[in-house]
């Protein structure tokens, strides 16, 4: 989610103090990836579709679970740069089921890598070269 002054947008995972991510979610059976998305935003940000507005998509990234995870060894994932569109109040990380403890907006170049778990480190590093051109820190 990018506002528009170019800032992204970060949420701090609930009970994990500076741990910032990309809000994100998986795609349930039946759905599109876009569906998913628009679910997903809903979910853990309480935005609408026409909240925001689609700038750009990637697929082909995956990282992997720790050894100790059963039943899966990774997770395939697609990236969506999304213009945000809303007032600067409609975010709400108070939802039903509450995945963030903060947000906040920042430059891309302000993220750093170790707010991330290691098995996200390379993904976030091709998601920031690929949707900014930019070298994660």
């Amino acid at each position: 989610m990018r506002n528009r002054e170019g800032k992204i947008l970060i949420g701090e995972r609930l009970g994990m103090s500076g741990a910032w991510q990309f809000p994100q979610g998986g795609v349930d059976e039946g759905e599109t990836p876009e569906q998913a998305l628009v679910r997903e935003m809903w979910e853990e940000i309480g935005l609408d579709a026409a909240d925001f507005k689609i700038v750009q998509q990637k697929d082909g990234y995956r990282y992997l679970f720790p050894k100790r995870k059963k039943g899966h060894d990774g997770k395939d994932q697609i990236y969506f740069l999304c213009d945000y569109l809303a007032a600067d109040d409609k975010i709400n990380i108070q939802t039903e089921h509450p995945e963030f403890q903060a947000y906040r907006w920042i430059a891309p170049w302000e993220f750093k890598k170790t707010w991330l778990p290691d098995m996200k480190i390379e993904v976030y590093k091709a998601v920031f070269k690929d949707f900014f051109g930019l070298t994660l820190a």
